[in-house]
């Protein structure tokens, strides 16, 4: 007899803290465990850049020589005019060749770590517990495995050489004020798509209700969410660039300026103004990169600090040390006196106990919200009780493997999934070493077969 069944009411979906530098220095430590991970290549890389940026500053010093060569209009040193213009033709096709070594080498690096960290996304979402799915939007989680795994695939294959030699504190300075807004637009991208996941799978029910005009009111709310995200984080982002542009072209100004005057009382020649003002261009050129893709390296942190939080999610807590295998079942279930709660403030299930007899037929009825779905979830161990005792065949089931306790269940949900694949899939998902005759035999009780031969494959 069961009793105590109060009104079930979810988890509340959790939302990650925000700690600001903490949150840098965490992101920059998981993204540094993958770079590690091919520290060869990101090696290699670096000497190339190192190597690029040094034969392309001999350019300005060759400029400024070939300029100085040319002593007045009718004594121009052509020879040294020629040859130092051919070094810097030289010296920039080499730059530029292992420029495209670079980019080729940091591409290959990128994919690599991203098939990683997907990898990594993907196990830690297949052992998460029933909790998490239960409070986060399924969308949401889709997003963090797609987009923001691809936005930080494209931050490493384009920035990071870019940053890591002369500008990396910078980028971590300006990182820190701004990443507030592209963390709020990562969430609203999360959050729209898994509104468009929740609306499309329930799109007949949708139908059926006649809430058309309903959901496009909601799904345009949430998009300009979305869309206002989305411009104030690039607005704040693209602000930088321009800005710091400014202030580098106005220092350019000033030292072309006083060097015209230097040059007027003979204190320098021109050939030499001109390789200070092109090594000048070339000082600031780093700082102008973060400056410019700031917006793109701002929205890399807050995509990869979601997707970290996700890998580093707590799994299914662990099988108990003494947890024993569950070799047969005669199918005697008991719930003792059991209380939970989704959170331990809100109990909704009050000394509840009930018992199964094996071969017997028990059915579990209430209203919506009565608890049944959560008994379910007691039952298969998706959640352990606060107190209380549920035994198979004798057997605490919290000192039973989680794997042997669920194989002994035949779960048939509310909702039909069917995972790509052939019907035979399908209907092996759940005991893989089953014959063909097993899956014939099933289909006929379950009174498929005949369905299921008249498609066009069959089982198959």
């Amino acid at each position: 007899m069961a009793k105590g069944m109060g009104m079930m009411t979810g988890p509340k979906t959790y939302v990650a803290p925000e700690g600001g530098a903490r949150d840098t220095k965490y992101i920059l430590k998981k993204l540094g465990h993958y770079l590690l991970k091919y520290r060869w290549p990101l090696l290699a890389a670096l000497l190339l850049t190192f190597l690029s940026n040094m034969l392309a500053l001999v350019g300005p010093s060759l400029s400024g020589s070939a300029i100085d060569a040319i002593v007045g209009p009718d004594a121009v040193q052509f020879e040294r005019v020629f040859y130092y213009a051919l070094l810097m033709i030289v010296f920039y096709i080499v730059s530029s060749a292992l420029s495209y070594g670079i980019s080729v080498l940091m591409m290959t690096i990128s994919q690599k770590i991203v098939v990683r960290m997907r990898q990594d996304a993907f196990e830690s979402v297949s052992r998460l517990p029933i909790a998490y799915t239960d409070s986060h939007a399924i969308g949401d989680i889709l997003s963090k495995l797609s987009y923001d795994i691809d936005t930080v695939n494209t931050s490493l294959s384009h920035d990071v050489v870019q940053i890591l030699p002369l500008s990396i504190f910078l980028t971590k300075y300006i990182t820190t004020r701004t990443r507030p807004l592209f963390r709020k637009r990562s969430r609203a991208l999360g959050e729209l798509n898994g509104f468009v996941e929740e609306m499309v799978s329930g799109l007949k029910t949708t139908k059926a209700y006649r809430q058309e005009e309903s959901t496009i009111g909601r799904f345009d709310e949430k998009n300009e969410q979305a869309v206002t995200a989305y411009y104030e984080a690039d607005y704040y982002g693209s602000v930088t660039g321009p800005t710091v542009n400014f202030i580098n072209n106005l220092s350019l100004s000033l030292v072309s300026m006083f060097g015209a005057l230097l040059f007027l009382f003979g204190r320098m020649t021109l050939g030499q103004i001109s390789s200070f003002v092109l090594y000048s261009r070339k000082f600031s050129g780093p700082i102008n990169e973060v400056a410019n893709i700031i917006a793109e390296l701002q929205s890399a942190f807050a995509a990869g600090e979601r997707v970290f939080r996700l890998i580093d999610e707590p799994s299914e807590k662990p099988d108990a040390p003494d947890a024993l295998p569950l070799p047969g079942t005669r199918g005697d279930v008991r719930v003792d006196h059991v209380s939970f709660g989704y959170e331990p403030e809100r109990v909704i299930l009050h000394d509840l106990s009930l018992s199964a007899r094996p071969g017997s037929v028990t059915a579990i009825v209430g209203p919506t919200g009565a608890g049944k779905t959560t008994i379910i979830n007691l039952l298969m161990r998706f959640y352990d009780p606060s107190s209380g005792l549920i035994t198979v065949d004798g057997n605490d089931i919290a000192h039973i493997r989680r794997g042997d306790l669920r194989a002994r269940y035949a779960m048939v949900l509310q909702e039909t999934w069917l995972f790509n694949g052939t019907v035979y899939e399908n209907l092996v998902y759940g005991n893989p070493d089953a014959t063909r005759e097993d899956v014939m035999r099933a289909a006929r009780l379950a009174k498929i077969d005949h369905f299921v031969e008249q498609l066009p494959d069959g089982y198959d």
